[in-house]
């Protein structure tokens, strides 16, 4: 039984561990392997180092160069769009003096053990693999130039690798990688103090303006394979009958007229788990059939008693007045800086208003999918997965399997934006297995059951309220964030928010303003939230540059000059000091909050887009900036509110600091994409509740943004960063400051204030 693959290397070859460690495949091939370490502090670990299984003495990837001359690359990070096994893949090759045209790329399983933390989150990938990428590309050339230099009996010192072979510099001969192979597979690994990285000024990859892409052309002529895309001899099709309210289960179910459609094989009841739900699947009752529409049809014909749950009177509308009431009322201190109750009762002026933004699902067009094949004691999953590994480790706990007997292979993924981290759709595909040993069983959710059955993101209110002095310079800066917090699928009765929830534009706020206070009242979660693209930064960049365009209407400034007034001179900011110990994960001293790029990229965005020109009529420019997952990122909409309420959008300028740029043309795509996915949050995303059930079900009602919505123009600007600056983010950052750009341009042109999400209805 061989599934069909369509063009896509979905596992790589088993390694004997010893020999994988040793450098020395049983092919002929090379095998190279990296560790890596990251700064630490006071015993604390940081970046790669700190995520589970994260930077252990183990290899975490590994380069394969064969005899034909061809160089497999292994990328441990899942694709999504992000172009992420492009850019790994062309550090290496870039080190490898490899020639581009001859490298490939294999997508690594899910192994914590060979490859360390593989979950594609956080905006981590590159700034955590890049530099084990570098060096595993050049221990690879340093071994070629040596098995060159012995095949020679020559000095290592006289060889250099170059264009995707070894030159023997007084001769001139040479020789290619692929003839190389054999032998250079017995020659030692240099060590870590003998591998010389190239100098930038000699990149041919990194850092250069180019277009190379190693999956663009399967995905736009239909050749990718994604996890909803692979066939099996003889497989079986499941849909999932699940709980219309969370934390409901069944009571009962009679499945006699589901078994009757044509097609339907088997009617199976998945056990579910009540909150805290963690990754677990809803439960349900799964109907298997032989193709998916019968068993979509057996599904419609279940009857099903479902039982009562806690969040049966949930409702969206009733719970966001419980949201902004608490946000009224003091809650959990956060930060506390000067003395914010005196300085606003001595204020010579006041302005307080709260923001609102509702539940939204992740939406992938590729709704959640896998295939799982129990044979022989022994289970193997297929799957679009953002964590292979916790995938890994809680399908083999559900199905009581040791982790050696399982294994998760990682296809590509039609959009996935943190839901795709969660595996309780593969644990339902596991589970279905066992029930038809030798068998491959895809579980496919529909689009109902993704909008209906999400980790949503988080519900939110954001209560502001600031002081100034007679000069119109603010004194007090007071912030209540109320929202259900992703505790809540971990943990029973969590009410506050985390620590890096609280880091994502609230505690953080760099603001020269001698008197601050952050506050956190408790709310109840009723619902799976979990982690969305750029999760909290979302409602906390919307809320304050909202507020801060507000402020500056008030006081009669220019929106940017007031806000670089209230970022005051430029600093670095130890993140530490404004209470937040999270900082995105990553060292503080290597990474503080620098109110000076902040500046910069307000004054790029600004200046490209004309920040102050004269527009027609009913046309306005709105600004926002933000930092989130250690980048700076500012954004200037121009836009235009036709009578009727219609909304153009002309342009969008976006200026982006991420760090050391490694693959310039990946982050204009993935700034251009936050612009577009952050227009459509802004305007039609929502998510609502009544009696405990989610209102919305497909593209109908819970839209993606169209064609017309999308800015006519999108121009990125790269920032350099200067030197001696590390490696930000770039798949999430892009995203938060798009809604208050837009709001605060809305206002811009039509006077009219926009203080919750969606903007939808409020135009007319």
């Amino acid at each position: 039984m061989k599934p069909s693959y369509r063009n896509f290397n979905l596992t790589n070859q088993t390694l004997d561990r010893r020999d994988f460690i040793k450098g020395v495949g049983a092919t002929g091939a090379l095998i190279l392997a990296a560790n890596w370490t990251w700064a630490q502090e006071e015993e604390r670990k940081y970046g790669g180092e700190g995520m589970p299984g994260g930077t252990v003495e183990d290899p975490k990837v590994f380069v394969r160069i064969n005899e034909d001359g061809t160089v497999a690359i292994t990328c441990a990070r899942s694709e999504m769009g992000q172009g992420i096994r492009t850019s790994l893949a062309l550090v290496v090759a870039d080190e490898l003096e490899a020639d581009w045209d001859l490298c490939r790329v294999e997508q690594a399983f899910g192994d914590q053990d060979l490859y360390g933390n593989q979950d594609t989150d956080g905006s981590r990938s590159m700034r955590h693999w890049f530099m084990p990428m570098r060096r595993c590309g050049a221990a690879a050339r340093a071994i070629l130039e040596q098995a060159a230099a012995d095949q020679w009996k020559v000095a290592v010192s006289e060889v250099r690798a170059s264009r995707h072979k070894v030159v023997h510099q007084k001769s001139g001969r040479e020789i290619g990688y692929g003839e190389l192979a054999e032998s250079a597979a017995k020659t030692p690994v240099p060590s870590d103090e003998a591998i010389k990285l190239k100098s930038p000024e000699d990149f041919r990859y990194i850092g250069q303006e180019q277009t190379l892409n190693i999956d663009g052309m399967d995905m736009i002529s239909g050749r990718a394979t994604y996890g909803a895309d692979l066939r099996f001899d003889d497989m079986h099709f499941a849909v999932v009958a699940r709980p219309p309210v969370f934390g409901s289960v069944v009571e009962s179910f009679d499945s006699s007229e589901a078994l009757k459609v044509n097609g339907v094989v088997k009617v199976i009841e998945i056990e579910g788990k009540k909150a805290p739900s963690e990754f677990h699947p809803l439960g349900g009752i799964a109907v298997v059939a032989t193709n998916t529409w019968a068993a979509i049809k057996g599904r419609e014909a279940l009857k099903i008693q479902w039982s009562a749950s806690e969040n049966d009177g949930y409702d969206s509308t009733t719970y966001r007045q419980a949201m902004e009431k608490a946000a009224q009322n003091p809650g959990k201190l956060i930060r506390n800086v000067g003395d914010v109750d005196q300085a606003l009762a001595q204020a010579e002026s006041k302005f307080s208003a709260t923001y609102y933004m509702p539940h939204i699902a992740h939406a992938p067009m590729e709704p959640p999918a896998a295939i799982a094949l129990f044979k022989d004691g022994f289970l193997e999953i297929w799957a679009p997965s953002q964590a292979p590994q916790v995938t890994r480790q809680r399908v083999a706990e559900r199905v009581g399997l040791p982790l050696e007997k399982t294994r998760v292979n990682v296809t590509l993924l039609g959009g996935g934006f943190g839901r795709k981290s969660k595996p309780d759709f593969v644990i339902e595909a596991a589970e279905l297995a066992q029930q038809f040993p030798g068998r491959a069983i895809q579980v496919q959710w529909t689009r109902e059951d993704d909008i209906h059955h999400d980790y949503l993101h988080t519900v939110s209110a954001e209560r502001l309220e600031a002081g100034f002095d007679a000069e119109g310079n603010a004194t007090s800066w007071l912030h209540r964030s109320v929202a259900p917090t992703i505790l809540g699928i971990f943990a029973p009765d969590q009410v506050h928010q985390a620590g890096f929830e609280l880091g994502m534009g609230f505690n953080n706020a760099p603001f020269d303003i001698p008197n601050m206070r952050m506050e956190n009242p408790g709310i109840p979660v009723h619902v799976r939230v979990g982690w969305f693209r750029s999760v909290s930064n979302i409602p906390r960049a919307f809320a304050v540059q909202s507020f801060i365009s507000e402020l500056a209407d008030e006081a009669g400034e220019d929106h940017k000059e007031f806000y670089l007034k209230l970022l005051g001179k430029n600093r670095q900011i130890d993140p530490r000091e404004m209470t937040d110990d999270w900082n995105h994960g990553e060292n503080p001293k290597l990474y503080p909050v620098d109110t000076g790029r902040l500046r910069k990229v307000v004054d790029t965005a600004t200046r490209e887009a004309g920040w102050g020109k004269k527009l027609p009529k009913g046309r306005g420019m709105g600004l926002a900036a933000h930092y989130s997952f250690v980048t700076y990122v500012a954004a200037v909409l121009e836009v235009e509110v036709l009578d009727g309420g219609t909304l153009i959008i002309h342009n969008a300028n976006m200026a982006v600091d991420c760090g050391p740029q490694i693959n310039p043309d990946r982050i204009r795509s993935q700034m251009e994409g936050s612009c577009v996915m952050g227009i459509g949050l802004a305007t039609t995303g929502e998510i609502s509740f009544a009696g405990g059930k989610a209102q919305q079900s497909n593209f109908h009602d819970y839209q993606v943004p169209r064609i017309p919505l999308a800015p006519k123009k999108i121009a990125i600007h790269l920032v350099d960063p200067g030197k001696g600056v590390e490696l930000g983010g770039v798949g999430e950052p892009g995203v938060p400051p798009v809604a208050p750009a837009l709001c605060n341009a809305i206002f811009a042109a039509t006077g009219k204030r926009i203080r919750e999400l969606p903007i939808r209805d409020q135009l007319g």
